[in-house]
């Protein structure tokens, strides 16, 4: 047996025919099973869904809720029979609720990434390793020059320069649903305990984590009069907004961005980022490199993102890769952006 005895790339996203269902579907289809709540995996106008408790929660916050004819709670590490196949969600760490799917098909196992992370998060259970036959894995980072230092230095470097520079506004760029929360979160821990201000697209998201038990310490509405007066303060952002008009309010502030794409530092410069912190919500080389040997699997695809790389790496080693090369998945933030979050 083989991955595409279970799984079959089309334009509509992956289909299991036997199961009767897409995964994290680019387009509305009649079942769709979802890995998490980013707006590029999670869209509205399917028929029926199946998905974790947080991330059916997510869509409803962004959608509505009626973003679904019908929805299915997976609970993790419970198998659920769906058409001809078992299928079961587990923890990828990549964001609350977030799940690697596994389809069991007459004994052969394949799982489906999603998006994943291996480094320290307070705000969502951390990636589970799941032995399998195929995995097919994303390559958001799948560069040997990606290199994930750990957040909580990045974080520490953050709170040096609100020390170094306590007149500026310290604007943070981060994507709204689970960037946002787990650099909150990060912030607390380093021992910060002033309020964080909150950039109103953070706040919705924010009080569903809140919701879900997270401690965040005091946390401030950002209110126009007073963007000009919020010296040596942290304030959490969308990315987009550090480049447009609402950035102009403040009074020279420093501008931070916090991203795994922070690494490329012409990148940074050409975003007019002053302090680029490396924290990312995905697998660097490192990590996918380890986690794809970590399954044992025989057969790999891999999808959106640095794909070549990854695929020559996979060869070397003797597995059956592939490319995917699948549309219509990208950067958080320019889907979260189309979902109005």
């Amino acid at each position: 047996m083989a991955a595409q005895d279970v799984l079959t790339p089309t334009p509509g996203g992956l289909y299991c025919p036997e199961g009767g269902f897409f995964i994290d579907p680019p387009r509305a289809s009649p079942r769709a099973l979802i890995t998490h709540g980013h707006a590029d995996h999670a869209r509205a106008g399917h028929g029926a869904v199946m998905a974790t408790r947080e991330t059916l929660a997510m869509m409803a916050l962004r959608y509505g809720a009626g973003f679904a004819s019908a929805q299915q709670i997976a609970v993790y590490g419970e198998p659920v029979r769906v058409g001809g196949v078992q299928v079961s969600f587990h923890p990828a760490g990549h964001v609350l609720g977030s799940a690697q799917i596994l389809i069991e098909a007459n004994g052969y196992r394949l799982v489906v990434s999603g998006d994943y992370k291996r480094g320290y998060d307070p705000t969502c259970a951390p990636f589970e390793v799941l032995r399998c036959d195929a995995f097919i894995s994303e390559a958001t980072f799948g560069l040997p020059v990606f290199r994930h230092p750990d957040p909580r230095e990045e974080v520490g470097r953050l709170l040096r320069s609100c020390h170094a520079f306590p007149d500026r506004a310290h604007l943070v760029g981060a994507y709204s649903l689970g960037k946002a929360q787990r650099m909150m979160a990060l912030i607390r821990q380093a021992g910060w305990e002033r309020p964080i201000y909150l950039h109103g697209a953070m706040e919705k998201i924010t009080e569903y984590y809140r919701s879900e038990g997270e401690a965040f310490g005091e946390l401030r509405k950002i209110v126009p009069k007073d963007r000009g007066k919020l010296g040596g303060e942290i304030v959490i952002c969308p990315p987009s907004a550090t480049r447009d008009l609402w950035a102009r309010a403040f009074s020279d502030p420093v501008v931070a961005f916090a991203s795994g794409w922070m690494r490329i530092r012409a990148r940074a410069r050409q975003g007019g980022v002053q302090l680029p912190l490396v924290v990312s919500d995905h697998a660097d080389w490192d990590e996918l490199c380890t986690t794809i040997l970590e399954t044992e699997c025989e057969e790999l695809w891999i999808t959106h993102g640095a794909e070549d790389a990854l695929l020559h790496w996979a060869l070397q080693r003797g597995l059956r890769a592939r490319p995917l090369h699948l549309m219509g998945y990208g950067e958080e933030e320019e889907a979260d952006a189309e979902a109005g979050a």
